[in-house]
């Protein structure tokens, strides 16, 4: 089969592509109801799982942006229900269950990496394994403290711990969350246990990617791949080229090449507004934001506080295919008060239709984060903030 040519896109042909495929040209865009929940993660084949809880959790955050009636609730339901699992491919995060098969090479790769255990080591992994078989499901509170010696920083773990993320990791234990969101460890589904080969793995990661991205560099499918070192993306990414199973992009001032499925479709976009978290699947890439979006953005928990610029944990806001915004935001549980440190606008037109639908994004924001009210502290535009107060 000879390769299509290659598809010449301006920016916001490719914007439109972008945000079709992460499910945001509109809200609703998987339906409502625990079965959307399973239909964005079987599109996207990878939601992030983030711990940081100054607002509701990522991977609950990145739901409750597509699904107007999302419940916290229907992810652990999916979990039990066996229809997703966790595990940590580039990162930790939900993948749907047909795809268990895929998570394998990622297991051979850690466990070909990881430093070969000592005596001990083997002595408490073989101990877990036989009570998790004897016993179910264990969680490492459930384990004696076996530490020998004082703790001496963050990641200075219990050998318990060290042995239960090591099985894991290499795929001898599965783990779920309880619902103070601590490892639950128990022992795999029976499933089929046979690895892909390197071409059917790296086949894989390139539908995944770009079904998820919408158009995607090679640097960006990679990524997905990272833990398996010396995987095929890149020459089977050449024959898929050559098959016509991918195509080459060209989008106007983008360096390429770039990719992305034959299927994809430029599709309306409603034109509304979006809080996003920082790990949704659009806001990982900072470079790929900045080349189609023009946003120069980056979550600054990672950045010492002195050099911050915007927050601690700034929420990018989308509204139709821009950036108009982005907030830092803390959710106060006990007082079950939504604390906006600062809103800053971007050098953006903002139409009052926009802010209006800002107004309505902010307020289901609160109610999502289980609050009741919302406080501003801070914006660089007094003007905006008047107008979306009035609208509030």
């Amino acid at each position: 089969m000879q390769p299509k040519a290659f598809i010449d896109l301006t920016k916001s042909q490719a914007r439109n592509i972008i945000l079709n495929a992460a499910g945001l040209a509109h809200h609703g865009q998987f339906g409502t109801g625990i079965e959307a929940v399973y239909k964005v993660i079987d599109h996207l084949g990878f939601v992030q799982l983030d711990t940081n809880y100054v607002v509701e959790r990522a991977h609950h955050h990145v739901m409750a942006a597509r699904i107007p009636d999302y419940r916290t609730e229907w992810l652990a339901e999916l979990v039990e229900d066996g229809r997703i699992f966790e595990y940590f491919t580039s990162d930790a995060g939900f993948i749907p269950m047909n795809d268990f098969h895929y998570s394998l090479p990622v297991k051979a790769a850690f466990k070909a990496q990881i430093k070969t255990p000592d005596r001990q080591q083997l002595r408490v992994m073989q101990q877990i394994m036989d009570r998790v078989e004897r016993e179910g499901q264990l969680m490492l509170g459930d384990i004696e403290n076996d530490r020998v010696e004082a703790s001496n920083g963050w990641w200075d773990w219990r050998p318990a711990k060290v042995a239960l993320e090591r099985l894991y990791l290499q795929g001898d234990l599965v783990v779920s969350r309880n619902k103070s969101f601590h490892k639950v460890y128990d022992l795999p589904p029976a499933m089929d246990q046979t690895i892909p080969t390197p071409d059917e793995y790296a086949h894989y990661v390139i539908r995944r990617t770009l079904g998820a991205l919408g158009i995607s560099s090679v640097k960006e499918i990679n990524w997905r791949a990272r833990r398996v070192k010396n995987n095929l993306v890149k020459p089977v990414l050449q024959s898929m080229v050559e098959t016509g199973e991918v195509q080459v992009v060209v989008v106007d001032d983008i360096k390429g090449p770039l990719y992305m499925l034959p299927d994809q479709q430029i599709k309306p976009l409603a034109g509304e507004v979006f809080i996003l978290s920082p790990f949704d699947i659009l806001n990982v890439f900072r470079h790929r934001l900045k080349q189609f979006f023009d946003f120069d953005y980056q979550i600054e928990c990672f950045v010492p506080a002195d050099k911050r610029q915007y927050g601690y944990f700034s929420l990018p806001i989308l509204a139709g295919d821009k950036f108009i915004a982005r907030m830092d935001a803390k959710a106060d549980r006990k007082k079950q008060i939504l604390i906006v440190h600062n809103i800053h606008f971007e050098a953006v037109d903002i139409d009052q239709t926009t802010l209006a639908k800002l107004a309505d994004a902010i307020k289901a924001f609160v109610l999502f984060n289980n609050c009741n009210d919302v406080v501003f502290t801070r914006s660089n535009s007094q003007l905006f903030l008047d107008q979306l107060l009035a609208a509030m």
